[in-house]
């Protein structure tokens, strides 16, 4: 390896930043999300399955949203809510 010097490859098609920075982020957003989870369980759940239940919710949705950004990272498709809404043509003036 080549070391003191750059690869030479744009950010946008370093693949290996892109790895990198993904794995990071679902790692934490995984992690947090899943102790807001078990938080979540201990304060407002009794039993421990709920509690589990709770966990497994927070890590799903850290898993989803990690995913969701690594795919923008990547150059997947946009998401629907971000999109831009059609311009719609400007109302007359109605008389009266």
């Amino acid at each position: 390896m080549v070391q003191g010097k750059e690869s030479g490859i744009p950010a946008d098609y370093d693949l290996s930043l892109k790895w990198d920075a993904c794995l990071d982020l679902a790692t934490r957003r995984v992690v947090y999300s899943s102790l807001a989870g078990a938080f979540t369980g201990l304060l407002l759940l009794r039993s421990p399955v709920t509690r589990w239940a709770s966990v497994a919710f927070g890590a799903g949705i850290g898993i989803g949203s990690a995913y969701s950004e690594c795919s923008h990272k990547f150059g997947g498709s946009r998401s629907k809510w971000t999109g831009s809404t059609p311009e719609s043509p400007p109302l007359s003036k109605v008389e009266e």
